[in-house]
This record gives C-alpha cells, sequence and structure tokens, in this order.
C-alpha cells in the first residue's frame, strides 16, 4: 500500500509539474492576429474519419462556392490535410500525427470534420482525443458555440473554456490500485481570465446587458472557487458598460435551459470545459440536434472550425454515411467566415441554414434512406444562399 502511494505522489507530481510549466507560457502575451492584413489567408481541411469524411466533403463545396472570388484573386487559400483518421493516429499510436500537426500550423484556420475518440476496450489504442489534443498544441483556449432559434427568442453564445478542467489531464489519470482509480480537475487564474474576458468583451462588443456564469462552485469548492472569484473580478470591471454578471450551479441551468419561461433571458454563458461540453449539447438540441450546431475553437494565432457531435462509425458500417446531416459542419464554416473577416458571407450562410434546417424544411435529413442526402441538403442550401429573396424570406419566418 504504501508503494502504491509513493508512485501515485511521483506521478503526481509530474502532473504539477507540467501545468506550472503552462502557467508561465499563458503569463506571455501575445497579439492577436489580423486577418486583415494577413495574406494569404491559409484554410485548411481536415476530413476526420467516420461520416466526416462525407460531411467535410459538403463543406468543402460550400466553402469554395462562398470564397470564389477570393480563392479566385489569391486571397485565400485552402489545403487538403490528410491523415487524421483514426487508422493513421493507431499506427503511429498518437492523438495526432507528427507530420499531420506540421501541416495544421502551416494553416491560419482549421475547418475540421469529426474524428474517432477510442475508449478502453475498444479495437483502437486507447489514444487521447485529437480535439483535446489539437486544443491543447495550438492553445485554442476559446470554444465559443451559438445556439439560436430566432422564433422562440433564444440567442445564446456558449464560450466553453477549452483547454482545462477534467479533460486536459484526461488521459493522465491512474489506477491507485486495484481498487482505486484517480483523474484530475485543472483550473487556473490565467486559463479562467481568458475565457471569461472573452465573453464579456463579446457581450460589450453586441451591446448584451448579462453574462452568466456556471460553476458548481458550491461543491467543487477549489477549481470552480476559482473559476467563480475570476468572473467577479473581471465583472468589477464591466459595470462601467452597464454589464452585469450572474452566477448558475450546472445542474440547474441544465434544468433552466428547457425552461421556456426563463430560458429567453440568457444571451452570454461562460463555463468551464465538462460542463461546456455538457449544457452546449443539451442546447443544440433544441436546436434540431447535435447535428445541427458547429463551434469554434478560438486561440491567438490559430482557430479550428467543426461540428459538435462525433464521427457515428455505425453510420458508415451500416452504409449510411451519405445520409448523415452536414449542417454542423456548415454553421461551423459560417463561424469559420465571420472569424476571418467575412460577416455578410456568415450572414448569408446562416440565415440559408436557418431556412433549409428550421423553417421551410422542404427535405429531412434523418440519418437514412427515409430521408434526404447530405449532397441534396448541401445544393438546398446553396440554392437559398443564392436566392435574391432570402433576407426577406428569413425576417418572414423569423418575425412570426
Amino acid at each position: 500500500m504504501i508503494n502504491k502511494a509513493k508512485e501515485a505522489k511521483e506521478k503526481f507530481e509530474k502532473i504539477i509539474l507540467s501545468q506550472l510549466e503552462r502557467v508561465e507560457k499563458m503569463k506571455k502575451k501575445a497579439d492577436w492576429i489580423d486577418y486583415a492584413s494577413t495574406s494569404p489567408i491559409m484554410i485548411g481541411l481536415c476530413h476526420g474519419d467516420g461520416i466526416g469524411v462525407e460531411i467535410s466533403k459538403h463543406a468543402e463545396t460550400v466553402l469554395k462556392t462562398m470564397l470564389k472570388d477570393e480563392l479566385e484573386t489569391g486571397k485565400i487559400k485552402v489545403k487538403d490535410i490528410e491523415g487524421l483518421t483514426i487508422e493513421n493516429r493507431a499506427k503511429v499510436n498518437k492523438a495526432v500525427p507528427d507530420d499531420v500537426l506540421e501541416e495544421i500550423k502551416k494553416c491560419h484556420v482549421i475547418l475540421k470534420g469529426p474524428t474517432t475518440t477510442p475508449q478502453d476496450g475498444d479495437k483502437w489504442p486507447n489514444i487521447e482525443s485529437a480535439n483535446v489534443a489539437i486544443r491543447k498544441e495550438l492553445d485554442l483556449f476559446a470554444n465559443v458555440r451559438p445556439v439560436r432559434i430566432p422564433s422562440e427568442g433564444i440567442d445564446w453564445c456558449f464560450f466553453r473554456e477549452n483547454t482545462e478542467g477534467e479533460y486536459i489531464l484526461g488521459s493522465k489519470g491512474f489506477d491507485v490500485t486495484d481498487d482505486l482509480s484517480v483523474d484530475f480537475k485543472v483550473v487556473t487564474e490565467q486559463g479562467s481570465e481568458r475565457i471569461i474576458r472573452m465573453a464579456f468583451e463579446y457581450a460589450m462588443k453586441n451591446d448584451i446587458k448579462y453574462v452568466t456564469v456556471v460553476t458548481k462552485a458550491n461543491v467543487v469548492k477549489t477549481t470552480d472557487g476559482r473559476f467563480s472569484r475570476v468572473a467577479r473580478r473581471i465583472a468589477r470591471e464591466y459595470e462601467q458598460y452597464g454589464i452585469k454578471q450572474d452566477e448558475w450551479y450546472v445542474d440547474i441551468m441544465a434544468a433552466k435551459l428547457i425552461d421556456p419561461a426563463r430560458r429567453k433571458d440568457f444571451r452570454v454563458i461562460v463555463l468551464p470545459n465538462l460542463y461546456g461540453d455538457i449544457l452546449t449539447d443539451e442546447a443544440a438540441q433544441l436546436q434540431g440536434g447535435v447535428g445541427t450546431a458547429g463551434s469554434a475553437n478560438v486561440g491567438k494565432r490559430w482557430a479550428m472550425f467543426e461540428a459538435i457531435h462525433g464521427s457515428a462509425p455505425r453510420m458508415v458500417k451500416e452504409g449510411r454515411a451519405k445520409y448523415a446531416d452536414p449542417s454542423s459542419m456548415i454553421r461551423a464554416e459560417a463561424m469559420l467566415l465571420n472569424h476571418i473577416g467575412f460577416p455578410d458571407y456568415a450572414k448569408k450562410l446562416n440565415m440559408a441554414l436557418d431556412i433549409c434546417t428550421l423553417y421551410e424544411k422542404k427535405m429531412e435529413i434523418t440519418g437514412r434512406d427515409n430521408g434526404a442526402t447530405g449532397e441534396e441538403l448541401t445544393k438546398y442550401i446553396l440554392e437559398r444562399v443564392n436566392d435574391p429573396g432570402l433576407e426577406a424570406n428569413w425576417k418572414k419566418y423569423t418575425s412570426t
């Protein structure tokens, strides 16, 4: 027993030292990339695996259609980055192969399809999530997930901390004995501050007067307690702009998101990693399912845009990949367009998606042959993007 405790102590010491090194790196200031003065803007396409291969193909069609002029003038370049499949990752026993990571770092932004994350007992090695690895390697500290249902008054923007919490050391936990397993949760002052400040800045720029902080600080007193304290400190800086902060515990917040009498009051929501992962899936389900929602992973130097769902290997195994819904990837694409300085393109694409998937619904994706294919839905979306009456039609649907 004493030897087991000693081994655990040594492992824990290594983890603490690595996290203290990360804190020192975060203390070093870095400037945000200026896309307006960047030419060419390099967009990398990582198709992933499973249904990621299929829905990324449709997202690429939309991207190249929307950016046709910029691609022709050389303002933007798009490159395919291969090798982020589970087969290749398992072959080298790494979450992200070194050559793939090198290519990713040559780009400014990444549009990424879903990737398989193995778990113990799978046929694959139990390697770390590719998403988590890329977020850590590129320091993509902000996971931004909008959920909008205009007809129900829902207009949420979630700011999920992306590089800490329970996930940062998800592959570093260990079995102390045959009876005791330990995982770790990490929250830092610097990591909390930058995501919370980003949420308040978004609120200020969009004239939103409330920022909701989600924790479980009454029970998880040390890590969530720090996140809560940092939020209160930063909130005081924004009081001069008329912005107020309120705090909700994650369990009751999960209930309030589905409460029609309360949910309209929320606008900007900032929360630690695990809570953000769970609540944004719940929120996406209200919008039509996780297949309809995209997300941005943003850092100062790089950004990655992706669907919020997984690779659905069962759909591929059953021959149903062509019926996978590409909406999530295309939503993420709209966020990418906005991020690199094309808000008008992003607006058109979001309106077309709203009309096609929320209101008009001339075709439905079911994931099976009784519904539309991803290719058919993509053509439908592009038809609406090119419709001269797009904005008028969108306003007609959203004002009722």
